[in-house]
């Protein structure tokens, strides 16, 4: 193809000219190129950044993928874009040429006759021809006007349908028989009997009997060391009883990855592609979500720019995807940061402002079929925090949240912690007034314009409904304005709530030492003995929040009796519009009634039940937030009461739910507690079933004596070694984000040079689900992450061989943890803490029983105490830099198995 190709890499920067000849050139003349004429990129942001440029224009292949197979994903690399198209790899990192042989063979793609994605194809780039999308032009030349008008996509997307009410499930009892069959049918004839996987199914299948009390539910606390086979595990008990009940069963996860991944284990219950459709549903916040209203708003000028280049892009995606989920579902990853994030977030549902009914597009919504297709479904697949908010809003569809499986159990607590807390803050409140009275900038646009807009029609036969919405409408004036962080910053306030904000802003700087103050950073002090400036703000604050919580509830008042006797004029697009409004103002009435005791607490006495603090954020300098928070000090009890005592039964299952695989069999305190098990009137049903691998003959663990965690550059020269020693296929794991950025600076363009790629989260402008999928297909690559590459990451194979820590993951110093750990034992519960995530890092290195590999603690201070958190026999050795580094050598030459080293053990 005659069209330049620019690659840039920490290794240096190659050309492909117009003939293909292909040269490296220094950055300085790359940019200087790059900026006369359009080049031929893959993935732009990225090669931006390896150029040092803040953005750059061209010929992104992902975009040209992106329009022709939408809803496909491509690993987002040479290699990943060659074997999605199925031509030859690169043949070396700086083979510019290639992208030349891929532009070519993407281009081809029109002119086949088996071109699946045609439809739509036309019409979209008529658009995108208008937008100057820089491949319209070439594309204009390959794809025919069709005979006949292609139909939109908003009337391609199929229209769900209204379903009777589902049944409550039936009354059975699992056979254990049958339960093994079903997990010998999943597994398939030619897997090894495993007894532990088969064990665990049984123990499992205890959780799908009926109870036999109120508020008393089967709670199944399964641990299952890696290997074991727990999805399966699982899902065998899970479907039989679907089948047999007629009734849904919700498996919760906290990572989207692991919802990927029972999502495609589903196919093994029902391999039929239509079949699964019905029974099997992916559920997630609205915010996941296409939003087909804010798509129409987008296309029909809301977004200018590279944003309204995306909108079509989402638009022709929208036809071909499966759900319409943007986040984790089959809109690739990496499509939005070519765009910028904010032409994501205009597309999806963030601020609560859906209409429901009177939507042009609701019969098709994405988040309305979802929710209608989980009444219907066997398996309901969920994440922990949407099974949390359903139970505690009563919305549990079809028969209800009665059966549920929370995967990733050793996450519930931060799920529920999260759920159950209560921020009052500038965002929040901001987020309150756009919904009740519309955003200030998005005056005019359809539903924007709040409250009194989305009733419009509703109000004007009702008097008093109409008063209260303009009451509503006069107290909310008492919240913040779009500008209020200004005001907040210089010490005042228009508002009561922004001189709250003020007043917490001015107590939590008189607090900070004197080092900190000005550091730019986040910061928080404990609510106690306040000042009498916050005191005074909060009464005059939380009048101001009562005075909007009156007409609010006259408001819903009204509309209920609406309902109750509905007029003949109320036809179904209107209740159901009226049912909406009545849901935001009950969850908003509850909101402003968790505000209004959380001001109480400034001027009263403390709530033994709760951690109050106050808070500024702030991010490299920037003030971004200003406000109070509220936890439960055992959040437990609200998620017990919300979501345990209304189950028939739960399973609670993780590799890692007790914070040390050597617990006593009977050690399960610190799981039921963690998991709201203590708070149910009777006991839970415990299991264990050890890793059937062998750790001591797979793995080493090497604490590394000799190297200071926060020491910068030792830091880098310890990855670096290790790295090397190891010839990439490295994990590195940081608590702290700005010590990752400080050692990849440091490591990316030596690495690169000696041929192993570096990937890092939060430098590379690459989503970490696509870092996840580059580092498991790139060989030689190592990648960089904090806290989300801890646990949920499943890289099975020589990709991953060695996972290094920065340190140990002590609990960071908090109010909040400050709180928890003098209630849960001090240093003790510092050490469950610590040990739970250790055990979470390692089990990243081994996942199948040919695995091997090291995992490397950089830290002369490393307890004893703590080294329980690794399996009973793994091999853990003290030694220096020099000793760690010949030996992660030795292991990779010896390739098949480790060096034969003494166990220091926990002692």
């Amino acid at each position: 193809m005659a069209i330049p190709a620019l690659v840039a890499s920490h290794a240096g920067v190659w050309i492909g000219d117009a003939s293909g000849q292909v040269r490296g050139l220094s950055r300085g003349e790359a940019i200087a190129r790059a900026g006369d004429s359009p080049h031929l990129l893959l993935n732009a942001p990225v090669t931006a950044s390896r150029l040092g440029l803040g953005e750059l224009s061209g010929l992104d292949l992902l975009e040209l993928f992106a329009f022709l197979f939408p809803a496909r994903f491509a690993i987002p690399t040479p290699r990943g874009l060659a074997a999605a198209l199925g031509i030859a790899p690169p043949g070396h990192e700086g083979d510019a040429a290639f992208l030349q042989r891929a532009a070519a063979a993407l281009l081809a793609v029109p002119g086949q006759a088996d071109w699946a994605q045609r439809h739509g194809a036309w019409t979209s780039l008529q658009s995108l021809i208008r937008q100057r999308w820089a491949w319209a032009p070439h594309l204009a030349r390959l794809i025919d006007k069709p005979k006949a008008p292609e139909r939109h996509v908003f009337q391609t997307l199929p229209k769900w349908e209204e379903a009777p009410s589902r049944p409550a499930p039936r009354v059975v009892l699992l056979d254990e028989g049958e339960v093994e069959g079903e997990l010998a049918r999943l597994v398939g004839p030619a897997a090894e009997t495993r007894e532990g996987q088969r064990a665990y199914a049984r123990a499992a299948a205890r959780a799908f009997a009926s109870r036999q009390e109120a508020g008393r539910p089967h709670m199944v606390l399964a641990e299952a060391g890696t290997g074991i086979g727990k999805t399966l595990g699982y899902l065998a008990p899970a479907s039989r009883w679907a089948a047999e009940a007629d009734g849904a069963v919700w498996v919760a996860t906290y990572t989207k990855a692991l919802q990927r991944q029972l999502d495609a284990e589903t196919q093994r219950i029902w391999p039929d592609p239509q079949v699964r459709r019905a029974k099997v549903v992916v559920r997630k916040g609205r915010e996941n979500y296409l939003c087909l209203l804010n798509l129409e708003d987008a296309v029909q000028g809301g977004f200018g720019g590279r944003a309204a280049v995306f909108a079509r892009l989402a638009e022709r995606w929208a036809e071909y995807s499966r759900d319409g989920d943007m986040v984790g579902g089959d809109l690739p990853g990496w499509l939005p940061p070519l765009f910028g994030r904010t032409s994501f977030a205009g597309l999806t549902d963030r601020r609560g402002e859906c209409i429901y009914a009177a939507c042009p597009h609701y019969r098709s919504c994405f988040i309305e079929r979802a929710t209608r297709a989980s009444a219907g479904a066997d398996l309901v697949i969920a994440n922990h925090a949407l099974v949390m908010i359903n139970a505690a809003r009563g919305r549990a569809e079809g028969a209800g949240l009665n059966r549920l499986v929370f995967d990733e159990g050793h996450h519930l607590f931060d799920a529920a912690d999260a759920t159950f807390a209560v921020a009052l803050t500038g965002r929040e409140a901001v987020e309150l007034k756009n919904w009740l009275l519309g955003p200030e900038r998005a005056a005019g646009r359809g539903r924007r314009r709040g409250l009194a807009a989305r009733l419009a029609d509703c109000i004007s036969y009702d008097d008093e409904a109409a008063l209260a919405v303009e009451a509503v409408a006069e107290a909310a004036r008492a919240l913040p304005n779009d500008a209020w962080l200004a005001r907040v910053a210089g010490d005042t306030g228009d508002t009561a709530i922004e001189r709250l904000l003020a007043a917490v802003r001015a107590q939590v700087l008189a607090r900070a030492p004197a080092d900190e103050a000005d550091s730019g950073y986040g910061l928080e002090t404990e609510v106690a003995e306040v000042s009498p400036r916050l005191v005074e703000a909060a009464a005059d604050a939380a009048a101001a929040l009562q005075k909007l919580a009156r007409p609010m509830a006259q408001l819903d008042g009204r509309l209920a009796l609406l309902l109750d006797d509905p007029p003949d004029w109320l036809d179904g697009g209107a209740r159901a519009r009226v049912e909406g409004a009545r849901a935001g103002l009950q969850l908003r009435a509850g909101l402003i009634t968790a505000w209004t005791a959380l001001l109480a607490r400034l001027g009263g006495p403390a709530d033994v039940d709760f951690i109050d603090w106050l808070e500024i954020v702030r991010a490299d300098g920037r003030l971004l937030d200003v406000g109070i928070q509220r936890r439960w000090l055992d959040p437990m009890r609200p998620f017990a009461g919300a979501v345990l005592e209304g189950a028939h039964g739960v399973l609670v299952t993780s590799a890692t739910l007790r914070s040390r695989p050597d617990a006593l069999a009977d050690d399960w305190r610190d799981a039921d507690a963690r998991t709201g098990a203590v708070h149910l009137p009777g006991p839970a049903l415990h299991f264990a079933a050890a890793s059937p691998f062998d750790y001591a003959a797979q793995a080493q663990v090497l604490i590394v004596t000799d190297v200071r965690p926060r020491d910068v550059a030792a830091l880098a020269h310890a990855y670096r070694a290790l790295i090397e020693a190891a010839g990439g296929g490295t994990l590195g794991l940081f608590t702290a984000i700005a010590r990752l950025r400080a050692v990849h600076a440091r490591l990316a363009d030596p690495l690169a040079r000696a041929g192993l790629p570096l990937y890092a989260q939060h430098v590379d402008p690459i989503d970490t689900a696509t870092l996840v999928d580059i580092f498991r297909a790139e060989p030689g690559a190592s990648l960089l992450g904090t806290d989300a590459l801890r646990d949920g990451v499943d890289v099975p194979g020589d990709s991953l061989r060695q996972v290094i820590m920065e340190g140990v993951p002590w609990p960071r110093r908090t109010v909040l943890h400050a709180a928890r750990r003098l209630a849960g034992g001090g240093n003790a519960f510092d050490d469950r803490v610590t040990m739970g995530r250790l055990a979470q890092a390692f089990g990243r290195l081994i996942r199948r029983a040919d695995d091997r590999g090291h995992f490397v603690l950089l830290g002369p201070a490393v307890p004893s105490r703590l080294l329980g958190a690794f399996p009973p026999g793994v091999p853990i050795e003290r030694v220096t830099l020099d000793e760690a580094v010949t030996l992660v050598r030795a292991g990779v030459k010896a390739g098949k198995a480790l060096p034969d080293v003494p166990s220091l053990g926990p002692q």
